[in-house]
């Protein structure tokens, strides 16, 4: 797929905006949100495995006033689609959204003690204006710091709104990406990544393990009947 433009290799050429970067404090807290957000992140980069024009990262700030460095987010996961991929990740300190040419699509936040406020207040406010296409954020407590386990939301005309989500008695909650074509959903202790047409994980470990499995059990299955049919012939 083309690729919106060319980014320059600002480490090379040494094209880089005369912005300052304030040094950013981490607050002291439980990573509550960690095993949710490695595996999340995993998933979706696997999903788009061989893509060059889909930048999948979770370590990138947006940068969005190249008169200010300082005025930058960092969400825990990003997707952009239709850029060089590679470029960015190479050529770039941060994604700038200047010199990528837009923002990107996709964002997840994982709710964490000192960031859940903001994930629903600022941060949300800006991804809005900045044109994220969709916003999903994840709750690894169930929902004590954001409310609810999942909720993912799309821009339409400039405000985001709430994506239908599907609840079961089990407590399991599942909500459809639009915008990446795959189900999110928590079981009540989990998060995974969901094919809607299957129900399965998109998780490429799990399902070599459970075609290893089925493997498995078929083959025990052919050594009984085979022993089976030994048996009686030997009998006869």
């Amino acid at each position: 797929m083309a690729t919106t433009r060319t980014i320059t290799n600002a480490w090379k050429y040494r094209h880089l905006p005369n912005i300052f970067y304030e040094q950013m404090i981490l607050a002291e807290e439980p990573v509550v949100q960690e095993r949710a957000l490695d595996t999340i992140k995993r998933l979706l980069v696997e999903f788009f495995e061989g893509r060059p024009d889909v930048f999948v990262s979770g370590a990138f700030y947006i940068c969005y006033d190249i008169t200010d460095g300082n005025r930058r987010l960092q969400p825990d996961c990003i997707i952009a689609f239709d850029v060089d991929a590679e470029a960015v990740r190479y050529n770039l300190p941060n994604y700038w959204i200047w010199e990528v040419g837009k923002p990107p699509d996709f964002v997840i936040e994982i709710a964490s003690p000192s960031t859940a406020a903001n994930d629903l207040g600022r941060k949300r406010d800006l991804y809005a204006e900045l044109g994220i296409t969709e916003y999903w954020r994840f709750d690894p407590t169930g929902g004590d710091l954001y409310g609810q386990p999942l909720t993912g939301e799309r821009l339409v005309g400039g405000e985001y709104q709430p994506y239908e989500l599907h609840k079961e008695a089990d407590g399991s909650v599942r909500g459809y990406s639009e915008l990446i074509g795959i189900d999110f959903h928590w079981d009540g202790k989990e998060f995974d990544v969901l094919d809607p047409a299957t129900g399965e994980t998109i998780d490429k470990r799990v399902a070599a393990e459970q075609r290893a499995a089925t493997a498995e059990a078929r083959n025990r299955e052919l050594l009984e009947e085979i022993e089976r049919l030994r048996r009686e012939q030997s009998e006869r």
